[in-house]
């Protein structure tokens, strides 16, 4: 099938509904989401929105700590850009009806909290569903907007570029002309054209074992655009949320940074012997249970191999049962059906892959390399979070340069009836999969592969052998990719791969520790900070 649109976005998530609402005006909108509307990662986050929205905060205060929790790696001009545009991407979402926690105290009645690396409360926030809550808003938008067209279990499986397709004309650069995208209830390929494309695919937390993310989060806009020619930037930088709850029957489930901004603290379990229910930070960092997140990360790690540890224990069992049922009831009654009452009982807590800090190279309009290819959010690279994020500042992020792509796009003319063919996807000659199980195996090793070798802490003699047999996979799942028809295990296993390569690739070239690249071999830090970018065409640069 053949269809076409002004607009097409790759992904669901609050970078990519911002996009198309902003759009959906005047122009035919295409989101495809990858499973349901809400399965994706922003409906997950808990904390908020970080935006400078008191009197006695400041844009300068903002922009400093981004800095700080960035290791001196944060593009300051993006830096700047959007920690200014903060309060108006807020104010858009309270239009919309957004129902952020009221405090009549406040200067704007929004009640606002303090997260790790934040020198001032400036977290603006729905109680501990943000996500979920924001999200719930902008699908109501866009599931009514007639011109918004919701494509759910559709996923990208190919970008359309003039240069893929071999007819590039000399008198003008390649450009993206749409996608091949496989519609899981049909199981079939379709084609769909674009005079625009932005992939908001979200990012790809699922290279790791262990992960806040949903199984959603494999890396598909990150390897689709370097399959298509843009550079990629800061892969190596791979943020592990310290403080996921650890129990042998669950999936790994955030507990917010709010936590512990809250008054939160870290402590050795019972497991720990004579030192158990002892507090830990102030070994590691003044800033205790409040340093950025790669330092609480690396601390818990550290006292969890010293001590042959499975957890640590956080605890905010000293503040009040209504206090704590009125800011974070998500996570209490998350914790209850484990049997965990946080009213009186420690949370058990292992660090878990959370965030991509790099991305895909991005303007501050969200253009990529390719005319007619846009990415935003946490597929995207900006400069914002440099060798690590500070909480609360990837909504932020994906408001405001969802906002500048949707602006960007507006203004551009509409794209002229091109004389190039595009071919319907082809798969007469594939097999059905029949050997499932080489998908499995692979999904299985990468993953394996990245949480031994390429974790919190790392060393060249590990991301050179990860290397190693991560190219042998990536050969091996090519080869399967060729022969086989397209499955939704076969695209996000060959997207986990092919990101996992750029993630050990970053990190090998990185000849020094900063954030969330920690080397044994390069303990230090050298004076003069660059972002790792990589080209398909040159490899580093």
């Amino acid at each position: 099938m053949n269809q076409h649109y002004d607009v097409l976005i790759i992904g669901s998530g609050l970078a990519g509904l911002t996009v198309a609402l902003h759009l959906a005006a005047d122009k035919k909108v295409a989101v495809l989401s990858k499973k349901a509307l809400l399965d994706g990662a922003s409906n997950w986050a808990q904390g908020g929105i970080a935006a400078v929205l008191d009197s006695g905060d400041s844009h300068d205060k903002h922009v400093l700590d981004t800095q700080v929790a960035g290791a001196d790696l944060c593009d300051p001009l993006a830096t700047r850009h959007i920690v200014e545009q903060g309060p108006s991407a807020i104010e858009w979402l309270i239009g919309l009806g957004v129902p952020f926690t009221q405090d009549q105290g406040a200067e704007l009645g929004f009640h606002l909290t303090r997260e790790g690396g934040h020198s001032q409360r400036r977290i603006i926030h729905a109680a501990d569903e943000t996500g979920h809550l924001v999200q719930l808003t902008l699908e109501q938008q866009v599931r009514t907007h007639r011109n918004i067209t919701l494509l759910e279990y559709h996923s990208g499986v190919e970008l359309i570029t003039s240069r893929i397709l071999g007819q590039d004309q000399a008198h003008a650069p390649a450009r993206c002309l749409g996608a091949y995208v496989y519609d899981e209830q049909a199981d079939r390929v379709d084609t769909i054209l674009a005079g625009q494309v932005v992939l908001a695919t979200g990012g790809a937390g699922k290279v790791y074992l262990h992960t806040s993310n949903p199984d959603t989060s494999t890396g598909d806009g990150i390897a689709m655009a370097w399959r298509a020619g843009c550079r990629v930037a800061n892969m190596e930088f791979m943020q592990f949320h310290p403080t996921c709850m650890y129990h042998p029957q669950a999936k790994s489930f955030l507990i917010s940074e709010a936590l512990r901004g809250e008054g939160g603290v870290l402590r050795l379990p019972a497991t720990a012997g004579v030192q158990a229910g002892e507090r830990f930070m102030q070994w590691h960092d003044e800033r205790l249970e409040l340093a950025p997140r790669d330092v609480v990360a690396r601390a818990i790690d550290f006292e969890i191999k010293k001590r042959g540890l499975t957890h640590v224990d956080l605890d905010i069992s000293h503040r009040s049962p209504a206090f704590i049922h009125e800011h974070f009831p998500t996570i209490q009654a998350r914790c209850l059906e484990f049997g965990i009452d946080i009213t009186s009982d420690p949370i058990p807590v292992v660090p878990a892959m959370h965030f991509t800090c790099g991305g895909v190279v991005i303007d501050l309009n969200g253009r990529t390399d390719i005319p007619g290819l846009y990415a935003v959010g946490e597929t995207a690279y900006t400069g914002l979070h440099g060798a690590n994020r500070l909480a609360s500042n990837s909504l932020l992020e994906c408001l405001v340069i969802g906002r500048n792509a949707a602006h960007d796009i507006d203004v551009q003319p509409p794209l002229e009836s091109t004389t190039i063919e595009v071919p319907d996807w082809d798969d007469s000659r594939a097999r059905d999969g029949a050997e499932a199980v080489l998908v499995t195996h692979a999904w299985d090793e990468v993953r394996r592969l990245m949480s031994n070798y390429v974790g919190i802490v790392r060393t060249q003699k590990r991301l050179g052998r990860a290397h190693q047999r991560i190219s042998l996979l990536e050969q091996e799942i090519q080869a399967y990719y060729q022969e086989y028809r397209v499955t939704s295990d076969l695209l996000e296993c060959r997207n986990l791969i092919q990101v996992a390569a750029l993630v050990v690739a970053s990190a090998l070239s990185r000849k020094e520790s900063r954030g969330l690249h920690y080397c044994q071999d390069f303990p230090w830090t050298l004076p003069r900070a660059l972002p790792t970018v990589m080209t398909p065409e040159d490899g580093f640069r």
